[in-house]
């Protein structure tokens, strides 16, 4: 084969890898759309189940009133638990997604559970309002034959009483006793996230602004006493969907949307930073948003302000 014809084919062949490079990439935005709807939606749609498993039931004979930024009084958990050498056998209750033990917390827009000098357990801390829909109710009970105390917060909404997305979140704490004084797990339960941001913390529709953190922290900055999972604080993470859905994950558990921490001797047991995927569907939605440009969200909103 002559010089001019190997050129010749070499032109010919990059000439259509050229054309199919720039029909790909026309293309993209509406493929990805499309592929992103269809992952969506079956990964949702086949994780709906399993998310209702996850919250326990009961842990209701107690109601915090409906309310926006308000706590209970010190709450007896009815068990002693070793939390990095405090023990406790009292909590507070609040509204905006977590307990504390050292006093209660009136703060919507959650703070860095990495530096804070707060005890808090937050399953999902941002601003929410139960004036318009959904309840906060919290009660002993029992996990499996063992003493446990549990928060549910059903189907709440976000400042200023919106109604238009609800969240379906729970935190339970269960004694472990048998395996030593003070020893306990706690457990993140979700069965749905629609929303992330009050909109006094710069969201927009639920949406954007200083997304919500799940977490917890002794609140004395020490390595290995504070733990956020994976997407708190960045916007459309935690979201049904999300590229860190806390719906579709799992961590420590078999169940999808579950949590689950052990407390061995005041020390929280090696926790993951990022969850299990509970399903190669979960994967191709994480693979899907991370990929979205439409959860590149650029908006610099104006927040409102709390009276």
């Amino acid at each position: 084969m002559s010089n001019s014809t190997v050129i010749r084919k070499l032109r010919n062949a990059y000439s259509t890898a050229t054309t199919f490079v720039v029909e790909v990439l026309n293309n993209r935005q509406t493929n990805l759309n499309l592929g992103l709807a269809i992952v969506t939606a079956l990964s949702i749609a086949t994780s709906q189940a399993a998310n209702a498993a996850a919250i326990r039931a009961g842990f209701d004979g107690n109601t915090l009133a409906p309310n926006d930024d308000e706590s209970t009084g010190a709450v007896n958990i009815g068990f002693t638990t070793n939390f990095f050498g405090l023990n406790f056998n009292q909590l507070f209750v609040n509204n905006n997604g977590n307990v504390t033990f050292d006093n209660s917390l009136s703060t919507f827009t959650p703070f860095d559970l990495t530096s804070t000098g707060r005890q808090i357990i937050a399953p999902f801390f941002a601003d929410v309002d139960t004036r318009s829909t959904g309840s906060v109710t919290y009660n002993s009970g029992t996990v499996d034959g063992r003493n446990a105390f549990g928060v549910n917060w059903a189907n709440v909404g976000y400042f200023p009483s919106s109604t238009d997305k609800t969240n379906n979140f729970q935190l339970v704490l269960i004694d472990r006793s048998d395996t030593g004084a003070g020893n306990f797990d706690f457990e993140f339960n979700y069965d749905q996230i629609q929303w992330e941001t009050g909109g006094a913390s710069g969201g927009i529709n639920g949406l954007g602004g200083s997304s919500a953190r799940a977490g917890y922290s002794n609140g004395t900055g020490a390595p290995g006493t504070f733990f956020e999972l994976t997407g708190s604080a960045i916007n459309g993470a935690f979201l049904d969907g999300g590229f860190n859905s806390l719906i579709v994950n799992r961590l420590n558990s078999n169940v999808d949307g579950r949590y689950v921490f052990s407390t061995r001797n005041g020390i929280v047991m090696n926790p993951q930073s990022v969850p299990e995927s509970s399903s190669i569907l979960g994967v191709l939605a994480v693979a899907a948003f991370g990929g979205s440009s439409l959860l590149k969200r650029k908006q610099q909103p104006k927040p409102l302000v709390k009276a």
